[in-house]
């Protein structure tokens, strides 16, 4: 029997290929910090397409919260031209919120191409989603302490814990943990709520005596933040700041 959808997906690959190399929308950040003594938190939003778009923006509370979250975004909706710059404003509608640690949302942009006058045109609506922190004012500790509270261990040889004491998220990023030279746990990534406790499955049983953690943190401007816990501080459980 012939293959008769050959022929289609050549043509959309074709269309793929051949499509502007400068088509997406372009965020400034890959994070907002919203403090809670601020009016409002903004982001930038580049147009890159080779046309002009209808820019959606709206929040989302966080994964299994079903509350709306208590935040306009200004605008929501906003035709923006090609190369075009549009700033998206967060601004707080004045409901309680937690003052003794963050509270995180999602922030949706999205993409809407204009229809094309041409038939069989291929057109992709790109949406990204990126974290907003509300951070309320005084809490205990500075956010650039924040990784230092969080609490390792190996309680059970099989399972490398841990948990944030501290009232900041804390976003992890390659997860290694390293015993007698054999690296027995490694997770691209993983992010803990003040207040949450995690545990690592090991691949293989390890000892804090020749145990060895290392990964990085993401900061409030993007950049990775390299921590280290060796073999002499599983006492505290406490990681330190690591040059490599």
């Amino acid at each position: 029997m012939r293959n008769v959808f050959a022929p289609v997906i050549g043509i959309v690959l074709a269309m793929w290929i051949g499509a502007d190399a400068r088509a997406g929308i372009v965020l400034n950040t890959t994070r907002v910090v919203y403090p809670a003594q601020d009016k409002e938190a903004v982001l930038s939003v580049l147009n890159n397409n080779a046309s002009s778009i209808l820019l959606q923006s709206w929040l989302e509370a966080a994964d299994g919260v079903t509350q709306e979250p208590p935040f306009v975004v200004v605008p929501p909706l906003v035709q923006l031209p090609s190369g075009g710059r549009q700033t998206v404003r967060l601004i707080h509608s004045g409901a309680a919120m937690p003052a003794d640690r963050e509270s995180l949302f999602w922030l949706n942009v999205q993409e809407i191409p204009q229809a094309s006058e041409q038939e069989n045109v291929l057109q992709i609506g790109i949406r990204q989603r990126i974290k907003v922190f509300y951070r309320p004012d005084r809490l205990n500790g500075a956010v650039e302490q924040a990784p230092e509270q969080l609490r390792w261990s190996l309680p059970r040889g099989g399972v490398l814990k841990v948990a944030n004491t501290g009232p900041y998220h804390v976003t992890l990023v390659d997860i290694q943990l390293l015993s007698g030279g054999r690296r027995v746990l490694h997770r691209k990534n993983s992010m803990l709520a003040p207040g949450q406790a995690v545990d690592y499955e090991l691949q293989e049983h390890a000892q804090a005596e020749d145990a060895q953690l290392n990964f990085s943190v993401i900061n409030d401007h993007g950049a990775l933040v390299p921590y280290r816990l060796s073999t002499g501080g599983w006492s505290k459980g406490q990681a330190q700041p690591s040059d490599s």
